[in-house]
Protein backbone atom coordinates (compact mmCIF):
# COMPACT_ATOMS: atom_id res chain seq x y z
CA UNK A 1 0.00 0.00 0.00
CA UNK A 2 1.23 3.44 -0.81
CA UNK A 3 2.22 5.40 2.24
CA UNK A 4 1.14 8.93 2.95
CA UNK A 5 3.66 11.64 3.67
CA UNK A 6 2.91 13.59 6.82
CA UNK A 7 4.03 16.87 8.32
CA UNK A 8 4.89 16.15 11.96
CA UNK A 9 4.89 18.79 14.64
CA UNK A 10 8.48 19.73 15.51
CA UNK A 11 8.09 19.77 19.24
CA UNK A 12 6.66 16.29 19.39
CA UNK A 13 9.56 14.99 17.39
CA UNK A 14 11.67 16.39 20.19
CA UNK A 15 9.31 15.00 22.82
CA UNK A 16 9.37 11.38 21.75
CA UNK A 17 12.67 11.35 19.91
CA UNK A 18 11.81 9.52 16.70
CA UNK A 19 10.35 10.41 13.33
CA UNK A 20 8.00 7.49 12.69
CA UNK A 21 5.87 7.35 15.83
CA UNK A 22 5.37 11.09 16.13
CA UNK A 23 2.43 13.29 16.98
CA UNK A 24 1.52 15.35 13.92
CA UNK A 25 -0.21 18.65 13.25
CA UNK A 26 -0.52 19.16 9.49
CA UNK A 27 -1.04 22.52 7.87
CA UNK A 28 -2.43 20.98 4.68
CA UNK A 29 -6.19 20.82 4.18
CA UNK A 30 -6.07 18.69 1.04
CA UNK A 31 -7.30 15.07 1.18
CA UNK A 32 -4.65 12.39 1.05
CA UNK A 33 -5.47 9.46 -1.25
CA UNK A 34 -4.90 5.92 -0.03
CA UNK A 35 -4.64 2.90 -2.31
CA UNK A 36 -7.60 2.76 -4.71
CA UNK A 37 -10.19 0.07 -4.09
CA UNK A 38 -9.81 -2.50 -6.88
CA UNK A 39 -13.11 -4.24 -6.37
CA UNK A 40 -16.61 -2.94 -5.73
CA UNK A 41 -17.21 -3.27 -2.02
CA UNK A 42 -20.12 -5.26 -0.70
CA UNK A 43 -22.84 -3.26 0.97
CA UNK A 44 -22.20 -2.84 4.69
CA UNK A 45 -24.85 -4.63 6.74
CA UNK A 46 -25.42 -1.43 8.71
CA UNK A 47 -24.89 0.67 5.58
CA UNK A 48 -22.44 3.01 7.27
CA UNK A 49 -19.16 4.48 6.07
CA UNK A 50 -16.25 3.75 8.40
CA UNK A 51 -13.97 6.50 9.74
CA UNK A 52 -10.96 5.07 11.57
CA UNK A 53 -8.98 7.32 13.92
CA UNK A 54 -5.52 6.43 15.20
CA UNK A 55 -4.56 8.37 18.35
CA UNK A 56 -2.73 8.22 21.66
CA UNK A 57 -4.21 9.61 24.86
CA UNK A 58 -0.86 11.32 25.56
CA UNK A 59 -0.97 13.33 22.31
CA UNK A 60 -2.44 16.82 22.87
CA UNK A 61 -3.14 17.29 19.16
CA UNK A 62 -5.23 14.10 19.23
CA UNK A 63 -7.67 15.63 21.73
CA UNK A 64 -7.84 18.84 19.71
CA UNK A 65 -8.32 16.84 16.51
CA UNK A 66 -11.08 14.81 18.15
CA UNK A 67 -12.95 17.97 19.05
CA UNK A 68 -12.59 19.45 15.55
CA UNK A 69 -13.72 16.20 13.92
CA UNK A 70 -16.74 16.02 16.22
CA UNK A 71 -17.67 19.60 15.28
CA UNK A 72 -17.56 18.64 11.60
CA UNK A 73 -19.48 15.41 12.15
CA UNK A 74 -22.23 17.16 14.12
CA UNK A 75 -22.85 19.42 11.12
CA UNK A 76 -22.65 16.62 8.55
CA UNK A 77 -26.06 15.97 6.99
CA UNK A 78 -25.58 12.19 6.82
CA UNK A 79 -23.85 11.68 10.16
CA UNK A 80 -26.13 8.75 11.01
CA UNK A 81 -24.37 6.83 8.25
CA UNK A 82 -20.88 7.36 9.70
CA UNK A 83 -19.31 4.67 11.88
CA UNK A 84 -16.40 6.09 13.94
CA UNK A 85 -13.79 3.51 14.98
CA UNK A 86 -11.00 4.54 17.36
CA UNK A 87 -7.62 2.86 16.92
CA UNK A 88 -4.78 2.53 19.43
CA UNK A 89 -1.38 4.11 18.83
CA UNK A 90 1.49 4.49 21.32
CA UNK A 91 3.86 7.39 20.84
CA UNK A 92 6.37 6.01 23.33
CA UNK A 93 5.96 2.49 24.66
CA UNK A 94 9.15 2.76 26.73
CA UNK A 95 7.71 5.11 29.35
CA UNK A 96 7.29 3.24 32.67
CA UNK A 97 3.87 2.42 34.09
CA UNK A 98 4.81 4.00 37.43
CA UNK A 99 4.73 7.80 37.28
CA UNK A 100 8.15 9.38 37.81
CA UNK A 101 7.94 12.76 36.10
CA UNK A 102 5.53 15.46 35.07
CA UNK A 103 5.01 16.26 31.41
CA UNK A 104 7.49 19.13 31.49
CA UNK A 105 10.04 17.22 33.56
CA UNK A 106 9.98 14.38 31.06
CA UNK A 107 10.98 16.77 28.27
CA UNK A 108 13.73 18.41 30.28
CA UNK A 109 15.23 15.26 31.81
CA UNK A 110 14.87 12.75 28.99
CA UNK A 111 15.18 14.96 25.94
CA UNK A 112 17.64 17.54 27.18
CA UNK A 113 15.38 20.47 26.38
CA UNK A 114 15.66 23.79 28.19
CA UNK A 115 12.96 24.60 30.72
CA UNK A 116 12.15 27.87 28.94
CA UNK A 117 11.72 26.06 25.61
CA UNK A 118 9.44 23.47 27.18
CA UNK A 119 7.33 26.13 28.85
CA UNK A 120 6.89 28.00 25.58
CA UNK A 121 5.81 24.88 23.69
CA UNK A 122 3.34 23.78 26.33
CA UNK A 123 1.90 27.29 26.57
CA UNK A 124 1.32 27.30 22.81
CA UNK A 125 -0.49 23.97 22.72
CA UNK A 126 -2.54 24.97 25.79
CA UNK A 127 -3.70 28.07 23.91
CA UNK A 128 -4.61 25.94 20.86
CA UNK A 129 -6.66 23.63 23.06
CA UNK A 130 -8.47 26.55 24.66
CA UNK A 131 -9.62 27.73 21.22
CA UNK A 132 -11.70 24.55 20.85
CA UNK A 133 -12.99 24.59 24.44
CA UNK A 134 -10.45 22.27 26.06
CA UNK A 135 -8.54 22.88 29.28
CA UNK A 136 -4.98 21.57 29.40
CA UNK A 137 -3.14 21.45 32.72
CA UNK A 138 0.32 20.19 31.88
CA UNK A 139 1.47 20.99 35.40
CA UNK A 140 -0.80 18.14 36.57
CA UNK A 141 -0.17 15.65 33.77
CA UNK A 142 2.10 12.74 34.65
CA UNK A 143 4.03 10.75 32.07
CA UNK A 144 3.10 7.08 32.28
CA UNK A 145 2.82 4.23 29.81
CA UNK A 146 -0.48 4.46 27.91
CA UNK A 147 -0.89 0.71 27.29
CA UNK A 148 -3.46 0.18 30.06
CA UNK A 149 -5.46 3.15 28.81
CA UNK A 150 -5.54 1.61 25.35
CA UNK A 151 -6.65 -1.71 26.79
CA UNK A 152 -9.62 0.09 28.34
CA UNK A 153 -10.33 1.67 24.95
CA UNK A 154 -10.30 -1.72 23.24
CA UNK A 155 -12.75 -3.15 25.78
CA UNK A 156 -14.98 -0.07 25.50
CA UNK A 157 -14.97 -0.40 21.69
CA UNK A 158 -16.34 -3.93 22.03
CA UNK A 159 -19.22 -2.43 24.02
CA UNK A 160 -19.87 0.34 21.50
CA UNK A 161 -18.32 3.00 23.75
CA UNK A 162 -15.09 3.82 21.94
CA UNK A 163 -15.69 7.55 21.57
CA UNK A 164 -16.82 7.85 25.17
CA UNK A 165 -13.69 6.07 26.39
CA UNK A 166 -11.42 8.35 24.35
CA UNK A 167 -13.10 11.42 25.80
CA UNK A 168 -12.74 10.43 29.47
CA UNK A 169 -9.16 9.26 28.96
CA UNK A 170 -8.13 12.53 27.28
CA UNK A 171 -9.83 14.56 29.99
CA UNK A 172 -8.25 12.48 32.74
CA UNK A 173 -4.76 12.94 31.34
CA UNK A 174 -4.73 16.53 30.08
CA UNK A 175 -7.25 18.26 32.35
CA UNK A 176 -7.50 16.34 35.60
CA UNK A 177 -3.92 15.07 35.87
CA UNK A 178 -4.94 11.50 36.63
CA UNK A 179 -2.67 8.49 36.27
CA UNK A 180 -3.99 6.74 33.14
CA UNK A 181 -1.84 3.67 33.86
CA UNK A 182 -3.42 3.11 37.29
CA UNK A 183 -6.00 0.34 37.21
CA UNK A 184 -8.22 1.86 39.91
CA UNK A 185 -8.34 5.10 37.93
CA UNK A 186 -9.23 3.24 34.73
CA UNK A 187 -11.94 1.25 36.50
CA UNK A 188 -13.47 4.52 37.71
CA UNK A 189 -13.31 5.99 34.20
CA UNK A 190 -14.91 2.85 32.81
CA UNK A 191 -17.75 3.06 35.30
CA UNK A 192 -18.23 6.70 34.32
CA UNK A 193 -19.14 5.68 30.77
CA UNK A 194 -21.32 2.75 31.83
CA UNK A 195 -18.93 -0.20 32.02
CA UNK A 196 -19.09 -2.72 34.84
CA UNK A 197 -16.27 -2.62 37.40
CA UNK A 198 -15.59 -6.37 37.30
CA UNK A 199 -15.56 -6.39 33.49
CA UNK A 200 -13.03 -3.56 33.31
CA UNK A 201 -10.80 -5.27 35.88
CA UNK A 202 -10.88 -8.47 33.84
CA UNK A 203 -10.20 -6.63 30.59
CA UNK A 204 -7.13 -4.87 32.02
CA UNK A 205 -5.58 -8.24 32.90
CA UNK A 206 -6.70 -10.03 29.73
CA UNK A 207 -3.90 -10.41 27.16
CA UNK A 208 -6.51 -10.32 24.40
CA UNK A 209 -6.92 -6.57 24.76
CA UNK A 210 -3.17 -5.98 24.79
CA UNK A 211 -2.99 -7.97 21.56
CA UNK A 212 -5.70 -5.77 20.06
CA UNK A 213 -3.66 -2.68 20.93
CA UNK A 214 -0.61 -4.14 19.23
CA UNK A 215 -2.71 -5.14 16.21
CA UNK A 216 -3.89 -1.54 15.79
CA UNK A 217 -0.31 -0.27 15.96
CA UNK A 218 0.82 -2.82 13.39
CA UNK A 219 -2.10 -1.89 11.15
CA UNK A 220 -1.08 1.76 11.42
CA UNK A 221 2.30 0.91 9.91
CA UNK A 222 0.62 -0.93 7.04
CA UNK A 223 -1.72 1.97 6.33
CA UNK A 224 1.14 4.47 6.39
CA UNK A 225 0.47 6.29 9.65
CA UNK A 226 3.55 8.28 10.64
CA UNK A 227 1.98 10.56 13.24
CA UNK A 228 -1.24 11.04 15.14
CA UNK A 229 -4.03 11.99 15.07
CA UNK A 230 -4.68 10.25 11.77
CA UNK A 231 -8.20 10.00 10.32
CA UNK A 232 -8.89 7.44 7.58
CA UNK A 233 -12.18 7.67 5.70
CA UNK A 234 -13.42 4.54 3.95
CA UNK A 235 -9.78 3.44 3.47
CA UNK A 236 -9.55 5.91 0.56
CA UNK A 237 -8.78 9.31 2.08
CA UNK A 238 -6.88 10.43 5.16
CA UNK A 239 -6.55 13.60 7.20
CA UNK A 240 -3.38 13.99 9.25
CA UNK A 241 -3.15 16.19 12.32
CA UNK A 242 -5.47 18.44 14.31
CA UNK A 243 -6.88 20.25 11.32
CA UNK A 244 -9.82 22.70 11.42
CA UNK A 245 -13.37 21.36 11.31
CA UNK A 246 -13.73 22.60 7.72
CA UNK A 247 -10.99 20.25 6.54
CA UNK A 248 -12.82 17.29 8.06
CA UNK A 249 -16.10 18.42 6.51
CA UNK A 250 -14.58 18.61 3.04
CA UNK A 251 -13.05 15.15 3.29
CA UNK A 252 -16.17 13.61 4.83
CA UNK A 253 -18.28 14.92 1.97
CA UNK A 254 -15.87 13.65 -0.68
CA UNK A 255 -15.43 10.20 0.85
CA UNK A 256 -19.13 9.80 1.65
CA UNK A 257 -20.26 10.77 -1.86
CA UNK A 258 -18.04 8.07 -3.36
CA UNK A 259 -19.00 5.53 -0.70
CA UNK A 260 -22.72 6.09 -1.17
CA UNK A 261 -22.48 5.36 -4.88
CA UNK A 262 -21.17 1.91 -4.04
CA UNK A 263 -23.54 1.46 -1.10
CA UNK A 264 -26.97 2.70 -2.22
CA UNK A 265 -29.86 2.87 0.20
CA UNK A 266 -32.05 -0.20 -0.20
CA UNK A 267 -35.63 0.60 -1.13
CA UNK A 268 -38.30 -2.08 -0.84
CA UNK A 269 -41.36 -2.40 -3.03
CA UNK A 270 -44.12 -2.96 -0.49
CA UNK A 271 -47.44 -4.68 -1.15
CA UNK A 272 -49.80 -3.31 1.47
CA UNK A 273 -52.19 -5.50 3.47
CA UNK A 274 -53.99 -5.48 6.80
CA UNK A 275 -51.55 -4.96 9.66
CA UNK A 276 -51.06 -3.59 13.18
CA UNK A 277 -48.80 -0.67 14.08
CA UNK A 278 -46.81 -0.14 17.31
CA UNK A 279 -49.32 2.51 18.42
CA UNK A 280 -52.06 -0.13 18.62
CA UNK A 281 -53.93 0.62 15.40
CA UNK A 282 -54.96 -2.50 13.47
CA UNK A 283 -56.78 -2.18 10.16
Amino acid sequence: MNKISIQSAFWFLALFGFSFLSCAQSEENKPQKLEETKQIKATNMENKMKVEIWSDVMCPFCYIGKRNFETALAQFADKEYIDVVWKSFQLDSSIPEVAKESYAEYLVINKGMAKEQVKGMLDNVTASAKQVGLEYNFDKSVMVNSLNAHKLLQFAKAKGLGSEAEEVLFRAFFTDGENIADQATLVALGKEIGLEKSEVQTALSDKKYEDLVKADIQEARQVGVQGVPFFVMDRKYAVSGAQPAQAFTQNLEKAYTEWRKLNPVSKLEITQGQSCTPDGICD
